[in-house]
């Protein structure tokens, strides 16, 4: 059967005014003799939604700051520049208030989330730099005594692209590096790694460290669940060795060796449950910054003493779902730690390894692929020209870790996927809760 590609272009479309502004949009060119276009809900941050924080005390931000703009093509004034000490690791409360205040003041009201650019310093006082500049610091997001529960986040769970417009909180990241060349390879990696959707392996790893083992007994539903999915292995091992194919690496230990003998994909993520990992420069256990100076493009750890609570970690069950469903790792990384005010979050922001959108016109419809496409149910609209008008064609049942829709064919021009009900967060346990209206479906995983 022959296939003939299409480009798959950006909603924004559907908002212009003038037929102009496709010339506006990149690749829109080349959609001039394609027979259809198509847009979906946006699923995950853009470079115009992200502001990146410059320390312009602190020579190594400033040279980041800027290497990444260019990289992820931000616009000039998504930059923000203060000024503080760079070389404390711990920033005072009263110091960082003002600190945010100036942020507060300099973010347009479309920026979504912030990435920041240093690794010292990584707290404030109780909470993590990144919790705090999305907070503010509030000691109720701290542990009111050892081992106690913190506040729980509002983006635990959230499967939008928008989390100021939805939650009122901008997540944050640092592209945290010790230099500027382990800095420029993060970046890379996370670049080159976007649409990429990668046939690595998430190595689930059960170590000998009881207290800091306490992921693994969601190991085996998670393996279960990824199946046709993301490939999945539960290693029983204190330190994973010799794999040239690592995307995902979770582990619970204070130390974990052989990482010299590991290839990390672009995009990949990596983790070790421990209490000061995110006390990135001089931490008496692994920092961190470790993960990603072997390869990791993204990486978590507490600043204060946590205990062994899940809650105070990454969920890998809600990371994985969310980063293989085309989010970037900020969202996914966000969405899966329920108590994050003592947790970093390090990496590069917009990394999205699992994006992309492939549409082929078939003999029986539009043939979308795509992993973007959350469960529930999007209604399909048809139209001659960007700015309409539009005609119904009717529902599209997305299922759980669908990635193939045939949409019936209507004819050249613009098509539409609009969420008829919110698309449920990711839920392995609960992948069918959908509405039970008539839609386009088949026996297979192809709807019509």
């Amino acid at each position: 059967m022959r296939q003939v590609p299409v480009l798959v272009v950006s909603p924004i479309l559907f908002h212009c005014v003038l037929l102009v502004c496709l010339a506006l949009l990149p690749g829109v060119a080349a959609a001039a003799a394609a027979p259809a276009q198509v847009a979906i809900p946006p699923p995950r941050l853009g470079p115009d939604q992200l502001a990146v924080i410059v320390n312009d005390a602190d020579p190594l931000s400033v040279r980041i700051g800027d290497y990444y703009r260019r990289a992820r093509k931000l616009p000039a004034e998504n930059v923000i520049h203060v000024r503080f000490d760079p070389h404390a690791t711990n920033l005072p409360p009263a110091e960082f208030k003002q600190l945010r205040k100036t942020i507060d003041s300099a973010t347009a009201a479309r920026i979504q989330a912030y990435a920041i650019t240093w690794a010292k310093p990584y707290r404030v006082d109780c909470m993590s730099i990144t919790s705090a500049l999305s907070f503010g610091f509030d000691r109720s997001w701290c542990s009111s005594h050892l081992c106690a529960a913190t506040r729980r986040s509002p983006l635990y769970g959230y499967s939008g692209a928008s989390p100021w417009t939805d939650r009122g909180v901008r997540p944050s990241m640092s592209i945290a590096a010790e230099n500027f060349a382990d800095a420029r390879a993060l970046i890379d990696r996370g670049v080159a790694a976007d649409g990429t959707r990668p046939k690595g392996t998430a190595y689930l790893v059960s170590t000998s460290d009881r207290a800091r083992n306490v992921r693994a007994a969601l190991y085996p539903r998670l393996e279960r669940n990824m199946r046709g999915w993301i490939e999945t292995r539960i290693m029983q091992t204190d330190a994973l060795r010799e794999r040239d194919d690592v995307m995902f690496y979770f582990t619970g230990k204070a130390h974990i060796e052989q990482l010299d003998t590991l290839t990390f994909l672009p995009g990949a993520v990596a983790d070790h449950l421990t209490s000061s990992g995110g006390r990135l420069t001089d931490s008496g256990q692994m920092s961190a910054l470790r993960w990603l100076q072997a390869g990791a493009t993204g990486s978590f750890g507490t600043v204060v003493e946590p205990c062994s609570l899940p809650g105070k970690f990454p969920n890998p069950a809600l990371l994985m779902e969310l980063y293989g469903s085309g989010r970037t790792l900020l969202q996914s990384y966000w969405t899966s730690v329920q108590q994050p005010g003592e947790g970093i979050f390090i990496g590069e922001p917009l990394a999205s390894p699992y994006a992309g959108r492939q549409l082929a016109k078939e003999r029986d419809g539009l043939r979308l692929r795509t992993r973007d496409l959350l469960p529930g149910v999007y209604r399909l609209s048809h139209a001659d020209y960007p700015v309409g008008p539009w005609r119904e064609l009717g529902l599209v049942r997305a299922h759980y870790h669908q990635r193939s829709f045939l949409l019936p064919w209507a004819g050249t021009g613009y098509y539409s996927l609009h969420a008829r009900q919110r698309p449920l967060p990711p839920d392995p346990d609960n992948p069918e809760h959908l509405s039970e209206d008539k839609a386009f479906g088949d026996d297979d995983d192809t709807l019509r």
